[in-house]
């Protein structure tokens, strides 16, 4: 009720104001009409302003309100967003001051997994090596034994061709046949 107090006595007063101000200035009585037609004017507004507060006013009220409060929401989730992108700003400023040292870790153990790897395969290389030599030993050993073998067998064939030239020539038919006869009786015999 006190706010229908306050804007009546405040149309009152505006209007008394113009009429005062309206009439001071010169022909002021020429320019009653015009007066008149202003105070109608702005009883009119007033009437139109009374009826829309009377009407609209809890509801525009709680508009504005409930607009302010959600204006206060935002800020507030706009100040935890801020303090949380702060938070996340210095967590990247860090990682970008760790970054040097992040890079040179990094290098320093790809360059000793690089050094195991290689003591790995030249390790590998050496075994590998190692084998084949061993393998090469062995095969050459082998080639060695049956080279051997061969050459064993060719001697042995030689010295029968050679002892069976020798016994053709000394060994007569007659003596032939008398060490067969020999061999024969020995093996009835026997």
């Amino acid at each position: 009720m006190k706010r229908w107090q306050k804007v009546t006595w405040l149309g009152l007063v505006l209007v008394m104001w113009v009429g005062v101000a309206w009439a001071s200035g010169e022909g002021g009585a020429a320019h009653g009409d015009k007066v008149m037609n202003l105070v109608y004017r702005v009883i009119n507004f007033i009437l139109v302003a009374a009826i829309l507060y009377k009407l609209a006013g809890k509801k525009a009220a709680d508009f504005f309100s409930g607009r302010s409060r959600q204006i206060e929401e935002e800020l507030k989730g706009l100040e935890q967003r801020r303090v949380q992108a702060e938070a996340k700003l210095q967590e990247v400023e860090q990682k970008i001051a760790n970054l040097e040292t992040e890079r040179e870790q990094i290098l320093r153990v790809a360059r000793e997994q690089g050094e195991a790897i290689k003591a790995q395969i030249i390790e590998d290389a050496k075994r590998s090596a190692e084998q084949i030599k061993a393998q090469a030993k062995i095969t050459a050993e082998q080639e060695a034994k049956a080279v051997f073998e061969q050459v064993k067998a060719e001697i042995a064939e030689k010295i029968v061709q050679a002892a069976e030239g020798l016994i053709k020539e000394r060994l007569s038919e007659d003596i032939h046949r008398k060490l067969i006869n020999e061999y024969l009786t020995k093996v009835v015999v026997n």
